[in-house]
C-alpha cells in the first residue's frame, strides 16, 4: 500500500496572491487619492480627453503615474510568465523566474526612456519625445491596468483557452497603435516639420526593442 502512495506536490502561490493583493490595493488607492483623473483615465480607450488634459510634462513623475507604473510592470510580467506557462515554456509558480521577468522589464523601460532622451537631444527634439513618451506611457499604463484582473483569472484558474492570451495580444497591441495613431494626430505639426527624424526615431527605438524583447523570450523559453 505505501509503495503506491506519491508525495503531494504543493505550488506555492502566496507570493502571487500578496502581489497581486498589492498592485490591487495601488489601482484601489490612486483612483481614491485621483478620483476625478482616474475616471477619464478609465475612459482612456474611448476618448482622447485625459491625453490632451494630462499631457504637460511634468505628470511624468506624479505619484499617479509612478503608483500605476508599478502596477503595470508587475501586471506584464505576471503576463510574460503566464503566457509561457500555457504553452509549456514556464511554470506559473515560479516566482524566481516571475523576479527575472519584472526586473528585465524595469531595467527595458528605464534604459529605453534614457536611450530616448539622449537620442532626442542628439535630434533636437526633446519636447516632442517628452509629450510623446508622455503619451506612450499612459497607454501603456491602462493596458498593463486592463491585463490585470485577466493575469489573476490565468493564474487561479487552469482550464482556460490558450487563445485567451493571444486575443490579449491582440487587443494591447490595437490599444498600442491606437495611441500612436492619437500622438501622430496630437503633434502632426512638429512630427511633419521632423519627419525625417521621426521615422529614424520610430525604427530605432519603438520597432527594433520591440523586436528584440519578443526575440529573447521566445528563444529564451524555447
Amino acid at each position: 500500500m505505501i509503495e503506491h502512495l506519491h508525495p503531494r506536490i504543493i505550488e506555492n502561490k502566496d507570493w502571487a496572491t500578496a502581489l497581486f493583493v498589492l498592485t490591487f490595493a495601488v489601482v484601489a488607492m490612486t483612483k481614491s487619492a485621483y478620483e476625478t483623473r482616474f475616471s477619464e483615465f478609465s475612459k482612456l480607450i474611448f476618448s482622447d480627453k485625459y491625453a490632451k488634459i494630462y499631457r504637460d510634462n511634468s505628470h511624468m513623475k506624479s505619484s499617479f503615474t509612478v503608483g500605476l507604473f508599478f502596477v503595470q510592470v508587475i501586471s506584464f510580467a505576471f503576463f510574460i510568465q503566464l503566457t509561457l506557462s500555457m504553452y509549456d515554456k514556464a511554470s506559473k509558480t515560479d516566482y524566481v523566474l516571475f523576479i527575472q521577468i519584472a526586473t528585465f522589464l524595469l531595467y527595458f523601460i528605464l534604459a529605453k526612456y534614457l536611450i530616448e532622451k539622449i537620442v532626442a537631444a542628439a535630434f533636437n527634439i526633446d519636447d516632442f519625445v517628452e509629450l510623446f513618451n508622455l503619451q506612450k506611457v499612459t497607454y501603456r499604463t491602462y493596458i498593463g491596468v486592463l491585463i490585470l484582473p485577466i493575469n489573476a483569472i490565468l493564474f487561479y484558474y487552469d482550464n482556460i483557452l490558450t487563445i485567451v492570451p493571444l486575443v490579449t495580444i491582440g487587443i494591447s497591441l490595437c490599444i498600442s497603435l491606437y495611441s500612436y495613431f492619437i500622438s501622430i494626430k496630437t503633434y502632426q505639426n512638429v512630427i511633419i516639420g521632423k519627419l525625417f527624424y521621426f521615422i529614424l526615431y520610430l525604427c530605432a527605438l519603438e520597432i527594433a526593442p520591440y523586436y528584440f524583447l519578443y526575440y529573447w523570450i521566445t528563444k529564451g523559453s524555447a
